[in-house]
């Protein structure tokens, strides 16, 4: 039949269902075909229509309709080599949108090559002034990062709201040279992650979670780049207890570190905790700083007033909580796309427009909207850039 895609390359239609990690079953689910019928596809022995190639492609896999007309697959890294430090039981579980936000991660690294020419235009970088190794002390290590960002515990205390707060660190984190990023994960379990790089690191974080858990995200992410690894996090305390090895330490001390950077331990006020029920003493405590409890309850965990099983009892029970505290996203789609690439990323993109180095197209592609919306855009972020 005229309307089918009898030049399409069908090895390209495994690589891409695989690539997201899904199986025959879901693409047939989403086509509304049998299994038989997407394996005929990809076996090469029947051809979806240009309809159904595009639903698939746009809709499932995430990809432009032209890459399925290519003779070979373009290189990408996979999961496995991205995130070296994860094991298989984390990489597999990672759902389709989840590996899609990751492949946007790295597009907006390429975006900001082009538009930075290769050279970050902060004076400081963040990831090699405070670099770590596996023998590196993790409180110190936080003492210097929080020095490094310049704020004070009077400064944190006095932000009035954890949305404040995180725009706050948000900021000091993007004037130190790392660019964060937001996108609302389908997949909630996933905090967010970070992708490493000599000059452009980027960190992406959830922004389907909470404000605070937000905040916690933001620096265990950090304390990866400081030690050179890319990572994905998820919200399940019991991620950390199914790795082993340096692994798992790794994990532990960017926990440990991110806690210690929000909530110094000469500064914690243990005299407000109450040691016969420390979880139901803890919220009060992390308002004063503008964390989750389960910051609070972590430095808790760690002097030992609260054994490991009932701090992750805990933990779960306020995640299953959570979702009437989520950050979510409002109605306004450009006041959405502000938040989501940030001042950082908006302010690079915007001088170059504004400099006549980059198109209207050129910008369009950088920011993800269609050409015509970028002075409704630039209207939007102009108070913020």
């Amino acid at each position: 039949m005229s309307d089918r895609a009898t030049a399409l390359n069908p090895d390209l239609l495994t690589w891409a269902r695989e690539r997201v990690g899904l199986s025959l079953s879901d693409v047939a689910h989403y086509t509304h075909k049998g299994v038989d019928d997407v394996a005929a596809w990809e076996a090469g022995d029947a051809w979806p229509t240009y309809r159904q190639l595009e639903k698939l492609a746009e809709g499932l896999f995430h990809r432009p309709v032209a890459l399925f007309f290519l003779p070979e697959p373009p290189e990408e890294l996979a999961a496995q080599q991205e995130f070296r430090t994860l094991p298989d039981f984390a990489i597999t579980g990672l759902g389709a949108d989840a590996r899609f936000a990751v492949r946007l991660g790295r597009s907006y690294q390429t975006s900001l090559r082009e538009l930075t020419g290769g050279l970050n235009p902060s004076d400081r970088r963040l990831w090699r002034d405070l670099r770590l190794d596996r023998s590196s002390d993790v409180i110190s290590a936080a003492r210097r990062l929080r020095n490094y960002l310049g704020v004070t515990l009077e400064e944190q205390r006095s932000w009035r709201t954890t949305a404040e707060a995180m725009a706050a660190w948000r900021g000091c984190v993007e004037d130190a040279g790392v660019f964060v990023f937001k996108r609302s994960f389908k997949q909630r379990e996933v905090s967010g992650f970070c992708l490493t790089d000599v000059e452009l690191p980027i960190i992406m974080v959830n922004n389907s979670t909470p404000f605070s858990r937000q905040i916690f995200t933001l620096f265990h992410e950090v304390a990866h780049l400081l030690y050179g690894l890319s990572s994905i996090t998820t919200a399940d305390g019991r991620f950390v207890d199914r790795m082993s090895g340096s692994r798992q330490s790794i994990e532990v001390a960017c926990n440990q570190l991110a806690a210690e950077v929000l909530v110094p331990s000469d500064a914690f006020p243990w005299e407000s905790i109450d040691r016969d029920d420390p979880a139901a003493s803890v919220a009060a405590v992390a308002r004063t700083f503008n964390v989750s409890r389960e910051v609070i309850l972590r430095r808790v965990l760690d002097r030992g007033w609260i054994d490991a099983v009932s701090y992750r009892d805990c933990v779960q029970g306020w995640a299953t909580d959570s979702e009437a505290g989520r950050a979510g996203d409002g109605g306004d789609y450009y006041n959405n796309q502000a938040a989501y690439l940030g001042d950082a990323y908006l302010r690079l993109a915007f001088s170059r427009y504004r400099a006549g180095i980059i198109s209207d197209a050129d910008l369009a592609e950088h920011l993800g909207v269609k050409a015509r919306n970028i002075a409704k855009l630039e209207e939007k972020v102009a108070s913020r850039i």
